[in-house]
């Protein structure tokens, strides 16, 4: 091949890279993401009130139960002193009644005189009867003291009562009204991710169509200058469409449940998803965080499969998912951090944009391989 042939040659191959390099490159470059990047930092705002939802909500039914304690053990103090004060009061009215006879009547005066061995033993005897009908009656004043005071403490308690239950009430509406706006904005996330992804297959399509025109044409002006059969090929081979996996089912996780029902169905489901792995036996630990900080419960197990091979290879103690150069002491509080940070920092979900945040290098293999695992669980 003569030194000029080369040179066409070479200067076709790059008319057609460059075609094909430019009409992919464009409309990628071109991808809009800003609205669900918007949509997940409002996102990542409700988890955060969802997890304070959670602490008021636990901390006034903490309030609630300890006020009902307190009410039972007033009530049954209330039923004692109640018990008590009819026997006492009944000790009293002897006591009295026998006084005002023996101050009244000259039978039982004349008795005494007649039982007592001298002067001295019937004052003792009067004096003895008059300290029990005055101590009778302190009895009884101080029960009824006691029956005022545990009112009192009816009442009071009982005004707690009211406030703190509709504390619990307020807090559990505001919970649900986080659950709810979460719910939506996942439906619109997940609306998001399906147009951006039918719109990104329609630019690499775009793309690939005007790249073969391109080359095409660059071929065509070639070969009018005498080349025939020069293929084109990058350095990593033919060009292929980029597949970006869907988003994962919102609806399958389902947040209108009670905390008790969420965390036996999704224990049960992660713990067979881990089982024979370091991190099996975990299931309920991943589930309670889950609910806590509102996540996917899917979403951090999965990780653990991508980044560890769900805890077989920790390139730090007890860190399975590649988060960043922490390590821990237990699996719990591993597991407890890192639902928290994605929380905090990814919206609770599995998104494209969370994915190149998490794994700049290779996003679209690690979105593909979490989005995955998740399905399995």
């Amino acid at each position: 091949m003569s030194s000029e042939t080369r040179t066409r040659q070479h200067v076709r191959t790059a008319l057609v890279a460059g075609a094909l390099s430019a009409a992919l490159a464009i409309p990628l470059a071109a991808w809009p993401a800003v609205a669900r990047a918007d949509a997940t930092s409002e996102l990542q705002s409700v988890q955060q009130q969802i997890q304070e939802g959670n602490q008021a909500y636990d901390e006034a039914t903490a309030r609630v139960e300890e006020l009902r304690a307190q009410i039972g053990e007033n009530e049954a103090r209330v039923a004692e002193l109640e018990a008590e004060l009819p026997a006492q009061q009944e000790r009293a009215e002897d006591s009295l009644r026998a006084l005002y006879k023996m101050q009244q009547g000259s039978g039982s005066l004349i008795d005494l005189l007649l039982s007592a061995d001298d002067f001295y033993q019937l004052l003792s005897t009067i004096q003895y009867l008059d300290v029990i009908q005055s101590n009778n009656n302190d009895a009884i004043e101080e029960l009824q003291a006691s029956m005022k005071e545990l009112d009192q403490a009816r009442f009071s308690l009982n005004s707690q009562m009211e406030e703190a239950e509709q504390e619990q009430q307020r807090a559990e509406e505001a919970l649900e009204q986080a659950n709810a706006a979460r719910a939506e904005l996942e439906a619109e996330i997940a609306a998001q991710a399906a147009a951006e992804e039918a719109q990104r297959r329609a630019a690499i399509e775009a793309a690939q169509r005007a790249a073969a025109e391109a080359a095409a044409q660059a071929a065509a002006a070639a070969d009018a200058e005498g080349e025939q059969d020069v293929t084109f090929t990058t350095e990593s081979g033919t060009q292929a469409p980029v597949e970006v996996p869907s988003s994962p089912d919102a609806g399958n996780v389902d947040w209108s449940s009670d905390k008790a029902s969420f965390v036996a169905e999704w224990s049960a489901r992660i713990d067979a998803y881990l089982a024979g792995s370091p991190l099996a036996g975990q299931g309920t630990t991943f589930a309670e965080a889950a609910w806590e900080y509102g996540v996917d419960p899917r979403f951090s197990p999965a990780i653990s499969m991508i980044e560890s091979t769900q805890g077989r290879y920790c390139f730090l103690p007890h860190n399975a998912w590649g988060w960043g150069s922490s390590s821990w002491n237990s699996w719990e509080e591993a597991i407890w951090d890192h639902v928290a940070g994605l929380a905090a920092g990814y919206g609770g979900q599995l998104t494209y944009a969370g994915a190149q945040k998490y794994c700049p290098p290779n996003a679209d293999y690690w979105y593909a391989g979490v989005l995955a695992n998740m399905e399995r669980i």
